[in-house]
């Protein structure tokens, strides 16, 4: 199995009238561009496209993943919240990031 992550943001002027307009478009569009990109793996991989747009939102592909490992962790420690806690990191990081790139767009004083 292989991956690959990106985080389009949600509004950035290339996605904003069509985000404005349709939940997850960028995330579903940001997915749809990584199976195109790497097309020729699934001849030999399961190719699964992660994206979380920059407001949150996941396209499906990426939250089928993250509940079949969260079901995977709960098997073995037998917490059933841990795909609950799984999201809430990922989110976590999704909001530092966010919060990086803000801090990185103010003038230094």
């Amino acid at each position: 199995m292989a991956w690959d992550v990106t985080v389009p943001d949600t509004c950035a002027e290339s996605h904003i009238d069509q985000t404005a307009r349709e939940a997850c478009s960028a995330a579903n569009k940001a997915a749809a561009n990584k199976i195109v990109k790497y097309g020729a793996l699934s001849a030999s991989h399961i190719f699964l496209p992660v994206a979380v747009e920059t407001a949150g939102t996941w396209n499906q592909s990426a939250i089928e993943l993250i509940q079949e490992i969260g079901r995977r962790i709960t098997a073995v420690t037998e917490d059933t919240r841990e795909t609950v806690f799984l999201f809430q990191c990922l989110s976590i990081a999704l909001q530092k990031g966010n919060a990086v790139a803000f801090l990185a767009t103010l003038d230094a004083v």
